[in-house]
């Protein structure tokens, strides 16, 4: 019987069930696993640069190691953003992923440690061929695995504050404060040289006392690591993508996931044409921004060895001492970073997303140019406190580190923000659009790490070129995104009916 009459006794379609709003104490336990992450990368970014000169490539060639990051974040990064929107685990579509890339960072990080016992094991002698191979193997796995992680932790948190913007800030100002404070304690550590006396057994034939300090604080960063991913993936329960819609029931309140039009790289590549032009801006200031940034992640620490304290790596004591100097100033930066991650929120409410990152940006170019005027300085001063540079120019360039945590702080939480906004329109999903967001960040790091090392050689050695550059790119970032980006941004969507 069809009709009217048949119509009569069929019951009204209830309407699904709202989403219960995730508490806020949940997201922040979601966030923490950015500490244990970011602790490794403050590791990496403080020691390893260094490191890899002490065990034979030069530095006009030490960018290139670092090549791997970009290019794994490419591809690797948007890859796993595609697959993790489509994931059909019980255990949800982000967590195998931050699991997964958990593993690959302790293997990864172990291979590093071990990279010097591993090449004389292998035969190595005054010559370390074996074990710079073990190290670069080390260090792009390390690579890779942070970048498998990085977009599921940023896109689960996407997926908990929906369509709520001003969540969204929260949750990324929540994930900048957990990279402050792993950053903070990655440089403590990194600075710290008595860790070979607690760890004596890091302390081999073939890993002397600055790399047996490297293999215990990578042996820390397991700890860490492994703590704050169970923290974080043992927070929420997620609900499991149902190819037919039926989202099975849980007594905690779980993600509702909006499976829509997900596109894969080349199809995302090739639909760049559609984006609107807000987020193109988006795209052009963090492209800027990130040709500032990555020279000064590559080289802070040795441009502070060789710089400020006129060290060589491998020879005397000055750049170990300049290292660890360096790394100590990493740590002010990052306290700055925490501090300001706080406050960024009621930044942006009051003077818009896109003027808070401008001038933080313009602050970032001062910052870089007051390095370079401190390293004309040191080069032409008298050294006479045992061959140690004056106690003023040390701490003139520890005040520009932690000033620098300022603009990192708004780096690390704003474009994500603004990214996770814009792309909803697009229905795109959340871990491909932190994708989008990645290829505006990779891209210039391919350039800075083909061409700064280079660059540095052809203009003397140093670092100063390099950072000569990142100046203007910061400084153009910082117009850009004052002129060009809406100062007010609505916490909520508006509803069409």
């Amino acid at each position: 019987m069809t009709g009217p009459g048949r119509a009569h006794h069929q019951r009204p379609r209830a309407r699904p069930p709202a989403r219960a709003r995730v508490p806020l104490k949940r997201l922040f336990r979601v966030a923490s696993i950015a500490c244990g992450v970011q602790f490794g990368w403050a590791l990496q970014l403080s020691l390893l640069t260094p490191y890899v000169q002490e065990l034979g490539i030069p530095h006009a060639w030490a960018s290139l190691v670092w090549l791997c990051g970009p290019l794994s974040g490419l591809i690797v990064q948007p890859l796993v953003g595609h697959v993790s929107d489509r994931c059909s685990s019980r255990y949800g579509r982000r967590r195998p992923f931050i699991a997964a890339g958990a593993a690959a960072i302790v293997v990864a990080v172990l291979i590093i440690g071990y990279s010097a016992d591993i090449g004389w094991l292998l035969g190595d002698g005054v010559r370390r061929p074996r074990a710079i191979v073990a190290f670069v193997i080390g260090f792009w796995l390390l690579d890779v695995a942070n970048n498998v992680m990085q977009g599921p932790c940023r896109a689960l948190l996407a997926d908990l504050t929906g369509k709520d913007h001003r969540r969204t800030r929260i949750a990324n100002a929540y994930f900048s404060l957990f990279m402050a404070l792993g950053n903070i304690l990655g440089f403590a550590t990194g600075s710290y040289s008595g860790w070979h006396a607690i760890f004596p057994f890091t302390t081999t034939s073939s890993c002397s006392i600055n790399c047996a300090n490297l293999k215990s604080a990578f042996l820390l960063d397991i700890v860490l690591l492994v703590i704050t991913t169970f923290v974080s993936i043992s927070a929420v329960q997620e609900q499991p993508l149902n190819t037919r819609n039926t989202p099975e029931c849980s007594e905690e309140p779980q993600l509702q996931l909006d499976h829509s039009q997900e596109a894969f790289l080349w199809e995302l590549l090739g639909s760049f044409r559609y984006l609107s032009l807000p987020i193109w801006i988006v795209l052009i200031v963090t492209a800027l921004t990130w040709i500032g940034w990555f020279p000064f992640l590559l080289f802070d620490t040795d441009w502070m060895g060789r710089e400020i304290y006129r060290g060589k790596p491998g020879e005397g004591q000055n750049y170990h001492t300049g290292v660890r100097m360096g790394a100590f100033g990493l740590m002010l930066n990052s306290v700055m970073l925490g501090l300001t991650s706080l406050g960024i929120e009621k930044m942006c409410r009051k003077w818009g997303a896109g003027l808070v990152w401008g001038v933080s940006n313009i602050l970032m170019s001062i910052c870089f140019v007051t390095m370079l005027i401190i390293s004309a300085i040191a080069s032409n001063m008298d050294f006479s406190n045992d061959g140690l540079p004056p106690d003023g120019i040390v701490i003139a360039a520890l005040v520009v580190f932690a000033v620098l945590g300022v603009p990192l702080a708004i780096t690390y939480t704003v474009p994500y923000a603004m990214i996770s906004t814009y792309t909803e329109s697009l229905g795109l999903g959340q871990g491909l659009s932190m994708g989008v967001l990645n290829l505006a960040i990779v891209i210039p790091q391919m350039i800075v790490s083909l061409g700064s090392g280079p660059w540095d050689q052809l203009f003397g050695g140093g670092n100063s070129p390099a950072f000569s550059v990142a100046a203007v790119a910061a400084f153009a970032s910082g117009l850009v995104a004052i002129l060009a980006l809406p100062r007010r941004q609505a916490d909520k969507p508006r509803t069409h009916h």
